[in-house]
């Protein structure tokens, strides 16, 4: 059995959009299932689009996310060139191009695109392009290309009759000949056509798994074509559908949607982002959705792949987000945190204290910020804020609890959470009080808010007994 070698064959266009990491991700776990290889190739044809700095974006995501790629442009490999102008530069497209022509699968093409855009624009969806360079002699094309003039090779496609081809998610597809336009193999730059390389590239690196989106079903029976005319083995094509916005469109950073950039700058982590898109379109056999990209790789059948568009739901990647905060390591969890904390608050506080009363509460880590800023300076806050159903408060009844709070505290030697809550807990008891009801207006006071991390002693130890006593102090003078 052919070793499963899968590839990952981004264009260097910018930002990392969610539907390309996701392929990345499903050829990586294809690959690794059956202990194959994946491999990364720059696809930089289309040099129109390229932009700077994006190729080490590709290589960045695809360490952060760990997608560790066995072969590629920075880790080289028996098959390179993994770069297509490269590639492009040893004559490999022209050589396979031109024996197309040779062996009457392909043609030479003078007529421009716009006069072709004409036609087009002229018939509408009854449009089929009839080429009338296929009409023209072999002496003629070579005459005119050695006079300077510049051609195409377009791929050669009968009419006739129809084209079939079995994909992994969407099953055996099968299209009349006639709906396929004569695609452009070798530009008239002389670069490679996307769908051209592709093709080209994917045969001489052996790759047996083709992973994209289903947006290349239609191009699949002409790529087919150009692997019949040369006798070469057909892939396994896995078409996977889109990353949706909403029911009607898809995920696109055009649209101002988040790229993987754009969320890991909201404090998104990338094992949380990687284990959200696998589920877009894919469904575990088990009753489960946390994984470890070691998990998904055994998991991973292309078969539970859907045939319709998964919805990127930005609350779902949230919970999930939480998920992994609250099970990380505490010295890792701690570490990630930490710079967010300093950010805001400055020197002076034990940063792990605030680590910890915020643990259970963030889910992203841009949330921090404002989660913690009453640590620096406790805003301004209404008398209102005092009035909580459960804890039996308001205003009035805060006048009265803040006192006893400050003359406990002051008396205090011992200044942590436990010294703190105990005392007031045993207050609350010697009065007849809940503890929420004692606790809750003192957080007001703390933090001027009806809900903050930690709660009243955890604050109270982590601002220490001065700044403590002289928030509630300020608390009870408001009243």
């Amino acid at each position: 059995m052919k070793k499963v070698r899968t590839r990952f064959a981004p264009s260097p266009t910018g930002y990392m959009h969610i539907g390309n990491l996701r392929t990345a991700l499903y050829a990586y776990l294809i690959a690794k299932k059956d202990d194959g290889d994946f491999i990364l190739r720059i696809e930089d044809t289309d040099q129109g689009r390229l932009v700077e700095g994006a190729v080490d974006i590709i290589y960045n995501t695809l360490k952060q996310c760990g997608l560790s790629h066995d072969e590629g442009p920075d880790v080289g490999g028996n098959y390179g060139p993994y770069v297509q102008s490269d590639r492009m530069r040893s004559g490999i497209y022209y050589e396979y191009a031109h024996k197309l022509v040779e062996m009457g699968k392909a043609h030479v093409c003078f007529c421009k695109e716009e006069d072709i855009e004409e036609q087009r624009k002229a018939a509408g969806d009854s449009f089929y392009f009839v080429d009338p360079c296929k009409l023209l002699s072999k002496e003629e094309v070579e005459k005119r290309i050695a006079d300077g003039e510049a051609y195409v090779i377009r791929l050669n496609v009968e009419p006739e009759g129809t084209t079939s081809f079995d994909d992994e998610v969407y099953g055996r597809i099968t299209v009349e000949n006639k709906t396929l336009d004569e695609m452009v193999l070798l530009k008239s730059d002389g670069f490679p056509t996307y769908n051209f390389a592709n093709v080209i590239d994917d045969h001489m690196m052996d790759i047996t798994d083709v992973v994209r989106g289903n947006e290349y079903l239609s191009s699949t029976p002409k790529y087919n074509l150009i692997y019949q005319a040369f006798g070469w083995d057909i892939p396994r094509y896995i078409h996977c559908p889109p990353v949706m916005k909403d029911e009607h469109q898809k995920l696109s950073k055009r649209n101002g949607d988040a790229s993987f950039q754009d969320l890991l700058a909201k404090g998104y982590l990338p094992e949380a982002i990687l284990n959200y898109i696998a589920l877009l379109g894919w469904a575990p056999s088990e009753d489960r959705e946390i994984y470890s990209l070691d998990e998904l790789a055994k998991a991973f059948d292309v078969k539970r792949i859907g045939t319709t568009g998964a919805i990127f739901d930005i609350d779902k990647l949230t919970w999930m987000n939480g998920v992994y905060l609250r099970s990380m390591d505490m010295e890792k969890y701690y570490d990630l945190v930490k710079p967010y904390i300093q950010e805001v608050i400055g020197e002076g506080y034990d940063y792990k204290l605030v680590a910890d009363a915020i643990h259970d509460r963030v889910n992203i880590l841009s949330e921090i910020r404002d989660m913690i800023t009453f640590f620096k300076e406790p805003g301004e806050y209404d008398n209102e804020l005092f009035f909580n159903k459960k804890a039996k408060t308001d205003a009035e009844v805060a006048k009265t609890i803040l006192p006893i709070v400050y003359d406990c505290l002051s008396s205090l030697e011992t200044w942590n959470n436990e010294s703190i809550f105990t005392v007031l807990s045993e207050k609350a008891k010697e009065l007849g009080y809940k503890n929420i009801t004692m606790m809750y207006p003192m957080q007001v006071a703390l933090s001027s808010r009806s809900v903050a991390p930690g709660g009243a002693t955890a604050i109270a130890e982590i601002l220490g007994k001065d700044e403590s006593l002289r928030r509630i102090r300020n608390g009870i003078d408001r009243l």
